[in-house]
């Protein structure tokens, strides 16, 4: 498949960030569950809206490494506990690099959000995610 092909997005799903404040984000995102999938990502995509993103289900708890390669979307990283607090955020990730961004500690998932996201709305570590990915 060429690079410049439309990949086809996975279902959507409803997800809520609620920060340690009580304020509620709702997000529509896709979830890449297979190892594709998470290979896939965000690849080639030029646009994402606002309120979208994409969860990365790992299906076990372990340190994680994400890097841009060939994603032309700047974002931000939040790394997630299996009971959904946000770890760690890596924010304004750079484009098409092929660095590595380490989750920092061992993570379930993390959620790629639109670069600047996190900052705009006040998300921060220790705020939780809510999915039914996450178990409290």
């Amino acid at each position: 498949m060429a690079a410049t092909a439309v990949y086809a997005q996975q279902a959507i799903e409803a997800l809520t960030i609620q920060a340690q404040g009580g304020q509620r984000q709702a997000f529509q995102v896709e979830v890449a569950r297979n190892d594709a999938d998470r290979a896939q990502g965000l690849m080639f995509r030029r646009s994402m809206p606002a309120d979208h993103g994409m969860l990365f289900d790992f299906g076990r708890v372990e340190p994680v490494a994400m890097w841009m390669q060939n994603t032309y979307l700047p974002l931000d990283m939040l790394f997630i506990r299996p009971d959904g607090t946000i770890a760690r955020i890596a924010a304004n990730t750079e484009p098409l690099s092929t660095r590595t961004i380490p989750s920092g500690e061992p993570v379930l998932a993390v959620l790629e959000l639109n670069a600047g996201t996190a900052s705009r709305l006040g998300i921060k570590p220790g705020d939780r995610v809510e999915h039914p990915l996450f178990k409290r």
